[in-house]
């Protein structure tokens, strides 16, 4: 006899295990189907280890650069045991996951663990180690998410060629990693690696790192800070194949025209990831997906059958977990008779390389294609904040994009410290339409990072305190258009 339930959400990730939270909230019988991990690849394999890796990669260098500096004498040369680190990440990330089936369970949420797959728009069989069971819904709610991409000649093994996944589960220091791909993930991982005395060579095919994902001047500044840290960059350059030399790799590639071949311990591959539309059946049904492989849907994530809804990764861009969690309350909601619709003005986001970098709304080129001629652009270095001074931090500045005829704010851009901390505000003031008068106006604590959000919205404004603004001599009020 086949379970039923209002909603049937399959995939527990950030998306997923917020929407069954939800819908149980919202009084919904409510099941979720997860085959692998609570919490999805963000907590277990992904967002969590990543940045629990990444922070211990900034306790190790503060200790070896800035210890001596501040008075601090450590005895001796700092060690890395990698694989106590894997043990202290895994239970980072066991409490995480700990905590979301706790939450699950506290809500009245039926948890099935399997691989689910659909017989129908309204039955689903769910296959696990005992048996497989089957599941009707009125509404069903796919949260699958994405996998890494694989390129021809690359195929992921995990011991010489890794994945993302594979790259934050180095138990032994890497001596020397060939990383493909210049985005965000090859990026963090890369630099995590060099924090923890790797030697990282990235292998970039574009003209540029992070390109599409950042504003051009604060990936100036990581790229200054990646060769400081010994990082080398090849760009405009093709990964072409590689083959097992002794006991590691030769990562043959094409710049310029002209074959290298780069030697070291492993390669990383990080170019992108995958929606797994190509699981679940989701074809068989007839669901719609796109030349790019994402589930389509319209602005309550709706899909072209009814009661079937997608959120997260399989649905669309941008594939971030906060952006899948919003969607994911928001489906339940409507599920529940609620009148909603995805209409957010900005998705921040945030790269946590060293620097971090982090934005909300548009850049320069996005705010003047959508008809925004006339701006006021205005930037303030983190080298003038004290608070930042004290950090040893000073790389970076936060950079404010408004409409120079309305004042309201259109995108903020940060690099530096805490720029994954500080964004927030940034994004409050896109989504509510701030003007800059809103943000230089509001008293902000000192001596804090966030007072650099106010600076620099005075300084787009063209009257920075803290920082010397040309041209000077100008009469109180007279607007400037950059700073």
């Amino acid at each position: 006899m086949a379970l039923n339930f209002d909603v049937v959400v399959i995939g527990a990730g950030p998306g997923g295990y917020v929407c069954a939270i939800r819908s149980a909230q919202m009084g919904l019988k409510t099941a979720i189907v997860e085959r692998e991990y609570m919490g999805g690849v963000c907590l277990n394999v992904g967002c969590i280890p990543s940045k629990a890796l990444i922070t211990a990669g900034h306790f190790l260098h503060k200790m070896q650069h800035n210890a001596s500096e501040m008075g601090l004498k450590v005895p001796g040369e700092v060690g890395v045991d990698m694989a106590q680190m894997q043990k202290w990440k895994k239970s980072v990330c066991d409490r995480m996951a700990g905590g979301v089936e706790q939450l699950l369970k506290g809500n009245s949420v039926t948890i099935l663990k399997g691989e689910a797959s659909f017989k129908s728009a309204t039955e689903i069989s769910v296959k696990s180690s005992t048996g497989t069971e089957s599941v009707v819904a009125k509404n069903f709610v796919i949260a699958t998410g994405s996998r890494p991409i694989e390129i021809p000649g690359f195929a992921f093994d995990e011991k010489l060629v890794l994945s993302s996944t594979g790259g934050l589960a180095q138990t032994e220091k890497l001596k020397s990693l060939v990383v493909i791909g210049g985005g965000y993930i090859g990026l963090e991982i890369g630099s995590m690696l060099a924090n923890f005395g790797t030697k990282v060579t990235v292998v970039e095919a574009n003209k540029g790192l992070l390109v599409g994902l950042a504003d051009a001047e604060c990936v100036q500044v990581v790229q200054r800070k990646l060769k400081k840290s010994g990082v080398d960059v090849l760009l405009e350059a093709k990964a072409k194949g590689w083959k097992k030399d002794g006991s590691g790799v030769a990562v043959t590639v094409e710049v310029g025209g002209k074959e290298q071949v780069l030697k070291a311990e492993k390669v990383l591959v990080t170019v992108g990831r995958r929606p797994n539309s190509d699981q679940a059946n989701l074809k068989g049904i007839g669901l719609a997906i796109d030349e790019k492989g994402f589930v389509k849907v319209n602005a309550q994530r709706r899909t072209n059958i009814a009661n079937i809804f997608a959120i997260g990764d399989v649905a669309c861009q941008p594939m971030l977990a906060h952006k899948a969690s919003h969607e994911g309350v928001m489906v339940a909601e409507i599920i529940a008779g609620q009148k909603r619709a995805y209409e957010v003005k900005t998705v921040p986001s945030v790269i946590f390389v060293d620097p971090e970098i982090a934005a909300a709304g548009m850049t320069e080129e996005e705010a003047k294609a959508a008809g925004y001629t006339d701006l006021k652009i205005g930037k303030f270095p983190f080298g003038a904040n004290g608070r930042a001074v004290s950090l040893m931090e000073t790389d970076g500045f936060v950079k404010v994009i408004a409409d120079a005829k309305t004042h309201i704010v259109l995108g903020v851009h940060i690099v530096g410290p805490e720029a994954s901390n500080l964004i927030s505000e940034a994004a409050l003031a896109v989504e509510m339409g701030a003007r800059l008068e809103d943000l230089a106006l509001t008293i902000h604590p000192h001596p804090t990072l966030g007072e650099t959000m106010m600076e620099a919205a005075e300084a787009t404004l063209g009257h920075a305190i803290h920082i010397i603004q040309k041209p000077l001599g100008a009469k109180p009020g007279t607007p400037r258009a950059h700073a």
